[in-house]
């Protein structure tokens, strides 16, 4: 793990055995990262990046075990994609005028066997404590092939209390109560739309185990259009996610029919952002 931080903001912890993703996020010195009260995904990739507060999924499949087409072997596309557990080359790492800036390539195959590279860009404003993420999914495989990707933003549900609300303009209400849905969990899906600034934002907070500060996740409404929230408390799972993502949630073939997969050709590229600051 590398250890990133600026002059203001929350202290992070990257992992460069996994996509430079973040394990610790260290917030008025608490690590607000559900650790290891997660469900247990049945891949290892998955339940080391779970536990931490950022993980990556894509580019080549998100949400749904599927079986691949044309293959006779059984093999289907992982829950979460390909990405996990890649190892990331750093380029550089600087700490400059109280700012923090994090460049690094990510190669990976999918599990069709294609190449393909994440360029990943994390800073964060020394002067705000607002922490950036760029990326940029290149396909570096001699084959057309259609590109998805998915943020899992997830906290500690025991950090929250009942004054704890998301908030956002496309949720319904424009907010309810972290404990949305059924009493052990829930899940839903929205359209993101952008505000003035290209971005939609939602909000997570107040909490008191960090001085009454809220989450703010914006993302690039053009590129990541769909919200999903995530919530467990079964058994030892307490945990809440925020992922922002490029498509609905529906089958894989349901998207392809609705001419919803974005392509990329041999050399072609797609652009995504998020920032998030606690407030």
């Amino acid at each position: 793990m590398i250890e990133f931080a600026a002059a203001k903001g929350p202290r992070l912890m990257l992992d460069e055995t996994s996509v430079m993703d973040i394990g610790a996020c260290v917030v008025d010195g608490v690590d607000i990262s559900p650790k290891r009260a997660i469900p247990d995904d049945g891949d290892p990739r998955i339940d080391h990046s779970l536990e931490g507060f950022l993980f990556t999924c894509g580019p080549d499949h998100i949400r749904h075990r599927e079986p691949i087409p044309g293959r006779t072997d059984g093999a289907i596309y992982p829950l979460h994609g390909s990405v996990s557990g890649h190892k990331a080359t750093v380029l550089w790492t600087k700490f400059e005028n109280g700012n923090a800036e994090c460049r690094a390539d990510i190669d990976l195959v999918t599990v069709e066997g294609l190449p393909q590279r994440i360029e990943r860009l994390w800073t964060i404003d020394g002067a705000t404590g607002e922490v950036s993420l760029e990326d940029k999914v290149v396909n570096t495989s001699d084959q057309t092939v259609p590109t998805f990707l998915m943020y899992h933003m997830n906290v500690g549900g025991k950090w929250f209390d009942e004054g704890t609300r998301l908030e956002g303009k496309m949720l319904e209400g424009g907010g309810f109560p972290w404990t949305f849905g059924e009493e052990l969990g829930g899940i839903f899906c929205v359209e993101a739309p952008a505000t003035d600034s290209g971005y939609a934002e939602v909000r997570l907070g107040p909490m008191k185990a960090v001085h009454g500060r809220t989450l703010r996740v914006r993302m690039r409404a053009d590129t990541l259009p769909y919200l999903q929230v995530w919530r467990n408390q079964k058994g030892s799972a307490h945990i809440l996610g925020i992922e922002p993502v490029t498509h609905r949630w529906v089958s894989r073939g349901e998207l392809e029919a609705a001419g919803e997969f974005n392509m990329l050709k041999p050399g072609e590229s797609r652009s995504y952002g998020l920032t998030f600051a606690f407030l």
